[in-house]
């Protein structure tokens, strides 16, 4: 997710191939941190829905991991559920993008948010919870310890 002039882009490009999967033009000069702006706001609603997913199916007394096994395979699947639902199965949370630096990242969005007139009302809800997250320590726990939210009190 790069904002610039193309020609500079198109310079550095092989060089930031090296270490990144993708990288795109995204437009002018901020263009990038907006693209990513749109990331974090899509992961946040993403991993709660998914942290209301699995703690459902515990409850229902189904197993977690074989739900997320099924479920992983169709629409509900992503890289959050492929790459976190096991470890939130298992209730691990020391590795990953830390709450602390999400809430930083949403509150990035918000101040945009504010100045292009986007409404973010799901997102402002999750940014709650990871705030109650931090309220039980967890600010350098992976963003997908929101299921603790859902599991403790």
């Amino acid at each position: 997710m790069v904002g610039g002039d193309q020609g500079q882009f198109d310079q550095a490009k092989p060089v930031m191939d090296c270490y990144g999967k993708a990288v795109t033009l995204m437009g002018d000069v901020g263009s990038g941190q907006l693209c990513k702006m749109a990331n974090q706001i899509c992961i946040a609603g993403l991993v709660q829905g998914l942290a209301e997913g699995i703690n459902f199916a515990q409850r229902a007394g189904l197993d977690g991991e074989q739900v997320i096994d099924v479920i992983s395979k169709g629409a509900a699947g992503s890289w959050q559920m492929m790459n976190r639902g096991s470890t939130m199965c298992e209730d691990k949370y020391d590795f990953g993008f830390a709450v602390d630096w999400m809430r930083k990242d949403l509150g990035i969005c918000f101040e945009e948010a504010r100045n292009n007139g986007a409404r973010l009302p799901v997102t402002a809800l999750v940014d709650q919870f990871y705030a109650g997250i931090q309220a039980k320590r967890g600010n350098r726990w992976d963003t997908s310890s929101l299921l603790r939210n859902l599991t403790q009190d």
